[in-house]
């Protein structure tokens, strides 16, 4: 897994999808607009993406367009070779049915079992056959809160079909982003593994109060635990982050300090408990006593930093989770594998050189032994889980 550290992005995105098929159905939002870029996100994903349109979508954006993004030929009518069943029937070739955006007249028709367009039909065909689906509504927030519709997204939930909600701005339910989306494509295909399972990840920099103006941090940047709980929603886990940002798709916990680390982690383990706890974050060991206001500039300035309880000790010792934890230090190799002896499952060794960059060097230790790894972070995430779920 080694790469060079100035790869574009684009190129370094985990095949989470590779041999997969994806029909993407598509109807008459303006939201269609959007489609060729999810289109575009899903094949770098690795799936193979075959397009269908109802024809009020082909009024906003032409077909021509979509078989582009997909190199697939669009499908904008039935014909004798009878596509609905060839991708969704019993023996159907599609992994998943992707509907997005998707209209209230279309919702509306799928629950109530109507077949007017190549959409519905396909929907039709998908549920039959007990195909995994995934709606993706866009409209107006109006339209969106008639009883009607209301009512035909809870029938089409209790179906078994997936709905991505709606971004509500502007009075209307825009179509989520395309990066929820392809996540929770992602899910519905992969989302075996770590189903049922509740997985608790603290995430990224502290940040200790000096005064009311600054602060001691480090420069951590939450980049591999944002990689190892987006992983770990695609494998079907119920994923909750304490941290100091917002990923998609995830239960997101705001905190600042080590101390409000501190009590959110023990308030989780205390109200719902965890079957995985990853310690990512780089937890402050130290914070100053904050003084009120503005310390003065042009002077020097002493600091006298007080020790923090170490977090990690307290979960290993009071609650019952497989614990992954991160080592840095002058001998982490030696420490990692005291933190072994404690009860961690796994530690992941890294080095200062790792931190805020995309990507890292690791050794992963186990009680089996230690594995090297090397990539870009979400790379490092996917050997990670791969470790934890043979």
């Amino acid at each position: 897994m080694a790469h060079g550290a100035g790869r574009d992005h684009l190129m370094t995105l985990v095949q989470t999808l590779a041999g997969k098929q994806i029909v993407i159905a598509v109807t008459g939002s303006i939201a269609a607009v959007e489609v060729v870029k999810l289109i575009h996100l899903l094949r770098r994903r690795g799936a193979v993406v075959q397009p269908v349109m109802s024809q009020a979508a082909s009024g906003i954006i032409h077909p021509d367009a979509l078989t582009y993004a997909s190199g697939q030929e669009t499908i904008t009518r039935l014909s004798g070779q009878v596509e609905h069943v060839a991708y969704c029937g019993d023996e159907g070739s599609a992994d998943l049915l992707l509907i997005a955006p998707c209209t209230a007249n279309t919702i509306s028709k799928i629950a109530c079992g109507i077949d007017d367009t190549p959409v519905t039909t396909f929907a039709t065909t998908a549920l039959g056959s007990q195909k995994s689906i995934l709606i993706v509504p866009a409209m107006h927030h109006s339209m969106y809160r008639h009883p009607a519709v209301t009512d035909n997204i809870a029938k089409l939930k209790q179906y078994g079909v997936g709905i991505v909600d709606p971004r509500f701005e502007e009075s209307k339910a825009k179509i989520a982003d395309n990066e929820e989306i392809v996540l929770r494509c992602e899910r519905a295909i992969l989302g075996k593994k770590l189903s049922g399972k509740k997985v608790l990840i603290t995430s990224g920099p502290c940040r200790e109060p000096v005064d009311d103006i600054r602060i001691l941090t480090t420069r951590s940047t939450g980049q591999i635990g944002r990689a190892l709980a987006l992983q770990a929603f695609r494998l079907g886990a119920d994923v909750t982050v304490i941290h100091h940002d917002t990923f998609p798709c995830i239960n997101n916990i705001f905190v600042e300090t080590a101390d409000d680390m501190r009590a959110a982690v023990h308030r989780f383990f205390s109200e719902k408990g965890a079957d995985i706890y990853i310690s990512a974050a780089a937890i402050s060991d130290f914070a100053p006593k904050a003084v009120k206001g503005k310390i003065p500039s042009g002077k020097a300035v002493n600091l006298l930093l007080n020790p923090l309880p170490k977090l990690l000790d307290e979960v290993v010792n009071k609650y019952d989770s497989e614990i992954i934890a991160f080592k840095l230090g002058s001998t982490p190799e030696k420490m990692a594998k005291a933190m072994i002896a404690q009860g961690i499952e796994m530690v992941l060794i890294n080095t200062p050189s790792s931190m805020g960059t995309t990507h890292g060097e690791y050794i992963l230790l186990t009680r089996n032994g230690k594995i090297p790894l090397s990539g870009t972070k979400e790379e490092i995430a996917h050997a990670i889980w791969n470790a934890v779920i043979p």
